[in-house]
């Protein structure tokens, strides 16, 4: 089990932004200089802020180029896990933030962090949830992929969120005591092992959904989105066979919270 490097200073002063990025087998998105994209924009914003970067049992060498990158750089930290999905890299990242507001992105920043502003700016007028939304288009998508998503929004929107277009985005601004009180109460990861691999799921949906319901107000926001994933090891399957395992699992994740809706579980 790798050991997290996590050194922060007791005494320092809690940031007013933690930002989460979960890393499993990020090595060519690292190579792309998609840290460095943060910290200059990071750089340039008055607020302080902190970079929480979980390696999560990376095996291309993520680890390193991430040691690389923040040595020297104060704010950035890199956190160790033994590999749990993205799910459980985003809650071991929860554990350890300290700012008030907690943004969710993804390594390849296909919604490129400068995309913040526009949802610092709902989250400054008082909503607790602050989601990105990629709209219609899905640049750098496939048609195949488009598709999927056009049939996934539709029937997810007939038994949950319907007033949510894109709950899948991986940008995502929220209160930090907001996601204290509701990543316990997920179903999504009780009972689950570790997974092997790769995979995605619509834990999302969940989320969201126990948020509204215990009434916390959410803004979706269009952001900027084009596909500028440049990861090559995250399986070897091609990507209709890959498309079609991501749908299964996500059609599970939605039945799996309607059923638990409809028996009383988040009650």
């Amino acid at each position: 089990m790798l050991l997290g490097v996590f050194i922060m200073n007791a005494e320092q002063k809690a940031p007013y932004l933690s930002v989460i990025i979960p890393c499993w087998n990020e090595a060519k998105n690292l190579e792309h200089g998609v840290l460095g994209d943060i910290h200059q924009y990071l750089g340039r914003q008055e607020y302080s802020w902190e970079v929480i970067v979980v390696n999560d049992g990376s095996t291309d060498g993520s680890r390193d180029r991430v040691l690389e990158f923040i040595a020297g750089k104060p704010g950035f930290f890199l956190h160790d896990i033994p590999h749990q999905g993205k799910l459980g890299a985003i809650e071991e990242g929860i554990g350890k933030a300290r700012g008030e507001v907690v943004l969710f992105t993804d390594m390849d920043q296909s919604t490129p962090i400068g995309e913040l502003d526009k949802l610092l700016s709902w989250y400054r007028q008082g909503f607790e949830i602050v989601i990105g939304s990629r709209g219609r288009a899905r640049e750098g998508s496939s048609l195949l992929r488009k598709l999927g998503s056009l049939i996934f929004l539709t029937l997810r929107r007939l038994v949950l969120l319907g007033d949510i277009i894109d709950t899948q985005c991986g940008f995502k601004l929220c209160r930090r005591q907001t996601v204290l009180d509701i990543f316990p109460r997920l179903q999504a990861r009780k009972g689950k092992g570790h997974p092997a691999g790769w995979s995605v799921s619509a834990y999302d949906v969940e989320f969201l959904y126990l948020c509204e319901k215990a009434g916390f107000k959410i803004k979706e926001v269009e952001v900027s989105w084009c596909n500028r994933d440049l990861s090559d090891t995250k399986g070897s399957e091609g990507d209709v066979s890959r498309y079609v395992r991501e749908s299964i699992d996500m059609a599970r994740s939605v039945t799996r919270v309607k059923l638990n809706q409809l028996e009383g579980k988040y009650n």
